[in-house]
């Protein structure tokens, strides 16, 4: 009896059928039911400009990850996490395979891309046209905002509003983030009460992302005391690999040039010099000097840019042939970032805060940035 019992008791371990085992004569018993596979990605895109793609990834299976290659290779749960519709404006394989609990990873879902873009060519753009002969909204597709009061550090004072928002302080009436008739975009920092600010910070998180190109935004930007404006990016991964590992590329960031240590002896900006500055953020990494120039005035129109290439990040102001910095992996301290996925572009102008310093009696209000456009082109 006891060897019958172990042999049953065997079987059952095994997940096999068994027929009088366990007094049940007759009875069935069976292991748990194999994997299904998960549902490869799709693959969708929609036209940017001269040939250059946004490509969405997308799956049916529920609460799934995708994850995918741009070098050819066959993608693993090692390899990038897609996030968001990223630009495809070079020649290059998407390999993509979805993976989830429950379930076998998908088969690998590819489409190669060959665009032949040259070097140089405008690849996406954001204008900011607008026809309707009123002031209107930042286009909704491109941007989202990021709200609240001190939102996201630094210790700023401004409480960002979205565009139209009615949240108080926010005022739809006079809105923080608006394009005019002539296809101006501004971001305007308001004080509609003592010790109350609002302004905007405009993000393309969740919505388009790019990796490698040269990315620009023609600008004019407020001088005043605790006005802090800028236009940068962060990498699409922030919420899983959290700042700084995500990397982040400051274009440009202005503050009152008088504000010691940031003027002054050993930054090559003397007290009261007008000057920008580009930067760079990792685990480990920073970096940035200002730029400055005889008869340089932020408040002027003037194009700020950067060029990304793998390995490395250059700046320039006006003149993508004139670089006035440079970052290399190869040479910087720290983890370089800037290799490992695409990253979201963030326009706003922050009020107070580390850096600037609070607004005091001599700071404008409203304040505002305008941007013409916001333009990448290909390497």
């Amino acid at each position: 009896m006891r060897a019958f019992a172990a042999i049953c008791a065997g079987i059952l371990l095994l997940g096999g059928l068994s027929s009088g085992c366990g007094g049940g004569g007759g009875s069935t018993v069976t292991g748990p039911p194999p994997e299904s596979l998960a549902a490869a990605p799709t693959i969708t895109t929609a036209a940017a400009q001269n040939g250059a793609v946004v490509a969405t990834l997308a799956t049916t299976t529920s609460g799934a990850t995708i994850y995918y290659t741009l070098d050819g290779s066959t993608p693993t749960n090692a390899s990038q996490i897609y996030v968001v519709p990223f630009l495809v404006a070079s020649n290059l394989t998407v390999n993509a395979l979805t993976a989830a609990a429950g379930y076998q990873d998908s088969t690998v879902t590819s489409q190669s891309f060959t665009p032949n873009i040259a070097s140089g060519t405008l690849v996406w753009s954001d204008e900011f046209a607008n026809s309707t002969g009123a002031n209107a909204q930042p286009n909704p597709a491109i941007w989202n905002y990021d709200t609240g009061t001190d939102c996201c550090g630094n210790s700023e004072l401004e409480t960002y509003c979205a565009a139209g928002s009615s949240t108080s302080p926010c005022d739809p009436a006079n809105p923080n983030a608006y394009v005019d008739t002539s296809g101006i975009l501004h971001i305007v920092a308001r004080n509609p009460s003592a010790a109350v600010y609002t302004s905007a910070r405009m993000k393309t998180q969740g919505l388009f992302s790019f990796q490698y190109g040269r990315v620009e935004a023609r600008m004019m930007l407020p001088e005043s005391q605790g006005m802090w404006p800028a236009a940068w990016m962060l990498g699409v991964n922030i919420n899983t690999t959290p700042f700084p590992a995500c990397g982040e590329s400051d274009i440009v960031e202005h503050i009152d040039g008088a504000d010691t240590p940031f003027g002054g002896p050993g930054t090559g900006a003397a007290p009261g010099y007008d000057w920008t500055q580009s930067s760079i953020h990792g685990t480990g990494l920073t970096g940035g000097t200002p730029y400055t120039s005889a008869g340089f005035s932020a408040a002027a129109w003037h194009t700020y840019g950067m060029i990304w290439t793998k390995g490395q990040i250059q700046y320039y102001v006006d003149d993508p042939a004139t670089i006035y910095e440079t970052f290399d992996a190869s040479t910087s301290a720290g983890t370089w970032p800037f290799d490992q996925g695409p990253q979201f572009v963030i326009l706003n102008l922050a009020v107070g805060g580390d850096w600037p310093g609070s607004p005091d009696n001599t700071t404008v209000f409203p304040s505002e940035i305008q941007v013409d456009y916001v333009r990448i082109y290909a390497n």
